[in-house]
C-alpha cells in the first residue's frame, strides 16, 4: 500500500501496541492454564492476534502490494483433545477465562470504534472483520465460562421490565 491516512496509521500503531501485549498475556496465560478446551481458545485467540498484527504491517508496509484480507477464523487450527487430566476446572482456569473473555470483548469494541473512525476502505473492512473475530472468540470464552458455571447474569423482575415498557411506550405512538 503506497499512503495511508494519517488517521488510519495512528490508530494501527496504536493497535500494533496492544497487540503485543495481549499476544504475550495470551502465551503466558497457556502456560498457567490446566484446562485443554481453555488452553485452545486461548491459543486460538493468540494465533488470531498474531494474524490481525500481520494484517496491519501489510497495510503499514509502503513497499506491500498484494492484496491483504484477514484469514477467517475458520482457517485457524484448533487443537481437541480428551485428555481427562487436562480438563481440570480448578487453579487458575476461572479467572484467567473471565480475564481473556473481557480481553476479547475489548478488542472487539475498539477494533469496531476504530474502523468507524478509518477512511481507508480496505484498512476499514479489515477491521470491522478482525472485530468480528474478536467477538466471536469471546463467544468461546464466554460458552466455556457458562458450560464450567462461573456465570451469572442476574434476571430482570417482570415488575421492572413491564415498569419500563410503560416508561417508553409512548414511543410507538410518535
Amino acid at each position: 500500500m503506497d499512503s495511508l491516512p494519517a488517521i488510519d496509521l495512528g490508530l494501527m500503531a496504536e493497535h500494533l501496541s496492544a497487540h503485543e501485549g495481549v499476544i504475550n498475556k495470551l502465551a503466558a496465560y497457556q502456560s498457567s492454564v490446566t484446562n485443554m478446551e481453555l488452553r485452545n481458545i486461548l491459543n486460538l485467540q493468540e494465533d488470531v492476534m498474531r494474524s490481525q498484527a500481520w494484517v496491519m504491517l501489510a497495510f503499514i508496509n509502503p513497499n506491500y502490494h498484494n492484496e491483504v484480507e484477514v484469514p477467517p477464523l475458520t482457517s485457524f487450527r484448533v487443537e481437541h483433545t480428551s485428555d481427562k487430566l487436562k480438563n481440570g476446572n480448578g487453579g487458575n482456569n476461572k479467572w484467567i477465562a473471565l480475564e481473556a473473555h473481557n480481553t476479547a470483548k475489548n478488542m472487539s469494541t475498539e477494533n469496531y470504534n476504530s474502523a468507524m473512525m478509518m477512511q481507508n476502505m480496505n484498512v476499514k473492512n479489515a477491521h470491522i472483520e478482525m472485530a468480528l473475530q474478536q467477538n466471536q472468540i469471546k463467544e468461546k470464552y464466554a460458552s466455556f465460562i457458562k458450560k464450567m458455571g462461573w456465570a451469572f447474569a442476574p434476571n430482570a423482575t417482570t415488575r421492572a421490565q413491564t415498569n419500563t415498557f410503560f416508561h417508553f411506550e409512548h414511543l410507538l405512538n410518535q
